[in-house]
C-alpha cells in the first residue's frame, strides 16, 4: 500500500478560507489535504508538532464548519457509540479500522514519528471523534478507513449552499451583512 497522498500546497488564499472556516489563525498547517467540491479546502493536513513543539497527533484537521457541524449531530445522535459497539462484534470491521489506523501513524510517522502518542479519533479500538474519521477518509480517499467512510456517508451535501466562507476569508455571515 502506498503512503503517498495528494496535497497541495497551501496559498495565501487557502490560509484565510481555513482561518475564516476555524475563526482562529491554524496551527501547523503543512497541506491542503482535502478539497471540498466548493473548491476551498475542508481538510487540512498538519504538522505532528506544533511550532512550539508541541506533539499534535492529528494529522488530518476538518476545517468546514459546516461539515464539522452536521458531524457534531452524527456524534450526538450515538454514531460513535453505535461504531465502538461494532467493532467488539465484527472482527472483519476492526480489521479495517485497524489497517485505517496504521495508515493514519504510517502518514504521519512520514512527516516526523510521535513515540507514544497514539492515533486520532479514538483508533484503533474506539470510536472518539468522527471529526478526525471523516477528515482522514476525504483526505486519503474511500475505502481506507471504514468508519470514517460510514460516517461520510450519513453526512447529507454541505457543500450544496455554496463555499462556507468568501473567497477573501469572510464568513457568510459577514458577508451577508456587508
Amino acid at each position: 500500500m502506498s503512503h503517498d497522498h495528494p496535497t497541495a500546497p497551501v496559498s495565501e488564499a487557502d490560509r484565510a478560507a481555513v482561518e475564516a472556516q476555524l475563526g482562529r489563525v491554524p496551527r501547523g498547517l503543512r497541506a491542503v489535504a482535502h478539497r471540498c467540491p466548493c473548491g476551498l479546502p475542508d481538510v487540512v493536513e498538519t504538522a505532528p508538532r506544533l511550532e512550539d513543539g508541541t506533539p499534535f497527533p492529528t494529522l488530518y484537521y476538518l476545517t468546514c464548519p459546516r461539515a464539522a457541524s452536521l458531524i457534531g449531530t452524527l456524534e450526538a445522535d450515538g454514531m460513535m457509540k453505535e461504531q465502538t459497539a461494532r467493532l467488539a462484534e465484527d472482527p472483519e470491521l476492526a480489521a479495517g479500522y485497524q489497517k485505517a489506523h496504521e495508515d493514519y501513524i504510517a502518514r504521519r510517522d512520514a512527516i516526523e514519528v510521535l513515540e507514544g502518542f497514539p492515533s486520532a479519533g479514538g483508533m484503533p479500538d474506539r470510536v472518539k471523534c468522527l471529526h478526525v474519521l471523516v477528515g482522514h477518509s476525504l483526505a486519503a480517499g474511500p475505502g481506507v478507513n471504514p468508519l470514517g467512510d460510514e460516517a461520510l456517508a450519513a453526512l447529507p451535501d454541505w457543500w450544496r449552499k455554496g463555499p462556507c466562507v468568501c473567497a477573501d476569508g469572510t464568513t457568510e455571515a459577514e458577508d451577508e451583512n456587508a
